[in-house]
């Protein structure tokens, strides 16, 4: 129940924001660990983290010193000078992951629309200037450019229209895959694992296919890593374990620990393509998030993305016994890590529902499918507190 202050609140958002978001009947008041209190002082387990952003959880102490100690220095200087927490950062990013160069952007979304700047900057120079192959059920933002690669029609209709020499296949379709590759496509660009597909995976039939084509005709492959990325699967990228390696990746979303910070990686052989002047952004790479980058990078390599591993698994086993135990409402279990999807029978609206009202946060995606994306410093403790609550919400539906 809202308060009198809360319903004045959320009356004079609806006055002055545009009402494109279905929001929790929540305000919030503070967040702390794996916490989000309201102003009426209850307490929620967060199972959401923000969409995948809080990696380190709410309020790290390690972040708020960090950019508070930045924060005393300076905030903004602009991308015409030098700065040490931007070097430190893609050094960091570069050592993990074996990529050449890094250059940061705001969101996922501008990561995206980079990563296909430069595919066409490779396309153009070397006679790939056909399609850019992307797959349905994945979200790569809400760009022109992100839009133009994907099929939802929700973020689509009435706003078109969009990018030309853009392919949209089923994902996991080898055979649409092969039939659409040539010698001038210039992209094929995908989630490993999609978030807002329903936590779904590349098969193993379709990634030896990927690996076959991308030495055969030697397009730019993409890896879209903003929600699988960052340590969420217990590896740092959800393509490691595919046997696939792309020439570009996206990041963003956990890699700045709750500020808005997101970055392309590039391979030696894409990591002089652009000049001075062909790309660039006013915020990208801001002090301050990549300050927080910088800590979660370290407290990744400090025990939480091996907590990720070891705490998904634990959680992965519990929810397959909901599954047994509920054999008419949940069919399967998705994902690794700390990226898993419960598929229900049904709409998983009302199983949130449920949760909410247990003070528990989750998220409904693909219709029929629970995600499940807390924080990566999730405890065993904290995993059995949203199992007890999900068999409580699951009871209660099937009643």
């Amino acid at each position: 129940m809202n308060t009198a202050e809360d319903t004045a609140l959320i009356e004079r958002e609806h006055n002055v924001i545009y009402q494109t978001y279905r929001r929790l009947p929540i305000v919030i008041d503070r967040a702390e660990g794996c916490r989000i209190y309201d102003t009426e002082g209850n307490s929620y387990l967060d199972m959401l983290s923000g969409i995948a952003v809080n990696a380190l959880g709410h309020s790290h102490p390690r972040i708020i010193e960090a950019i508070t100690v930045q924060a005393q220095k300076y905030l903004h200087v602009s991308n015409f000078f030098y700065q040490e927490p931007q070097v430190r950062l893609a050094e960091l990013l570069c050592k993990q992951t074996g990529f050449a160069k890094v250059t940061f952007s705001n969101s996922g979304a501008e990561a995206w629309e980079a990563a296909m700047k430069l595919a066409r900057k490779y396309g153009n120079a070397c006679g790939k200037t056909g399609n850019i192959i992307t797959f349905r059920g994945a979200f790569h933002g809400r760009t022109y450019g992100a839009l133009s690669t994907m099929d939802k029609p929700l973020y689509k209709d009435g706003m078109g229209p969009f990018l030309p020499n853009t392919l949209v296949l089923d994902y996991n379709d080898s055979g649409a895959l092969r039939e659409a590759v040539d010698e001038t496509t210039c992209a094929v660009g995908l989630e490993f694992i999609q978030g807002e597909g329903g936590i779904s995976s590349v098969s193993a039939e379709f990634a030896q296919t990927l690996r076959e084509l991308h030495e055969r005709f030697g397009f730019a492959l993409i890896a879209d890593e903003v929600q699988a990325g960052t340590g969420r699967t217990g590896d740092f990228f959800g393509f490691e374990q595919s046997g696939v390696q792309p020439d570009i990746v996206t990041m963003a979303k956990g890699i700045g620990g709750g500020l808005p910070l997101g970055c392309l990686l590039a391979n030696e052989r894409f990591s002089t393509l652009w000049e001075k002047g062909q790309h660039g952004t006013t915020y990208g790479g801001n002090a301050l998030a990549c300050a927080a980058g910088i800590v979660v990078m370290e407290e990744l390599q400090s025990g939480v993305m091996e907590n990720a591993r070891s705490t998904g698994e634990y959680l992965r086993s519990s929810l397959e016994r909901i599954v047994a135990d509920f054999p008419g409402d949940a069919t399967e279990v998705r994902g690794r890590g700390l990226m898993l999807g419960l598929v229900l029978q049904g709409d998983a609206t009302p199983l949130r529902d449920l949760l909410l009202a247990k003070r528990v946060i989750s998220n409904v995606t693909a219709t029929n499918v629970l995600r499940i994306i807390p924080p990566l410093i999730l405890t065993r403790g904290e995993a059995d507190e949203f199992i007890a609550a999900l068999r409580g919400a699951l009871t209660e539906l099937t009643a």
